[in-house]
């Protein structure tokens, strides 16, 4: 539960800050990697008018930081010690909102399954959308369709 409380507390602090400065929240997680507990925070930016990605620059995450520091320090919402990390999801984003979906619709993404289909559990694919939870993709001429609850992982593909 305190794991979850402070996502929300992090994200309500960032809800006004962070259109104001033309970026949006992507995800947040907190979580413990040994003895440490991160709370990371990515950030992104909305398309550009004409749809085209844009993408966080270091000093956009590095003024996100220090205002986010700053206000956690004011209502020291964890009773353990933590880090804050600040970043853009990166090239090879997940694809964990619904939107998402709509967004990244005709770019290749790498799929992940947790049981094989059609005797494979990772391949890439053009993907098409999200239709009541089930994600639609095109593997060369073969249109596929998987339940969301069946994928471990769906990114976009970083190509070259």
């Amino acid at each position: 539960m305190a794991k979850q409380r402070i996502k929300d507390i992090a994200a309500e602090m960032l809800s006004d800050f962070l259109p104001a400065n033309d970026l949006e929240l992507f995800n947040i997680e907190y979580v413990k990697e040994g003895r440490q507990r991160f709370l990371r925070v990515y950030i992104d930016k909305p398309p550009a008018e004409d749809g085209s990605d844009r993408y966080v620059n270091i000093e956009e995450c590095e003024k996100v930081s220090r205002y986010l520091s700053d206000r956690l320090d004011e209502v020291d919402p964890a009773e353990e010690s933590y880090t804050l990390e600040v970043s853009s999801p990166g090239l090879d984003r997940p694809l964990i909102r619904e939107s998402d979906y709509t967004r990244y619709a005709g770019r290749l993404v790498d799929v992940k399954l947790y049981k094989a289909l059609n005797g494979r559990k990772e391949f890439s694919a053009e993907l098409e959308g999200l239709e009541d939870g089930v994600v639609c993709l095109r593997d060369g001429g073969e249109e596929l369709r998987i339940p969301v609850d069946s994928i471990s992982k769906i990114r976009l593909a970083v190509v070259f």
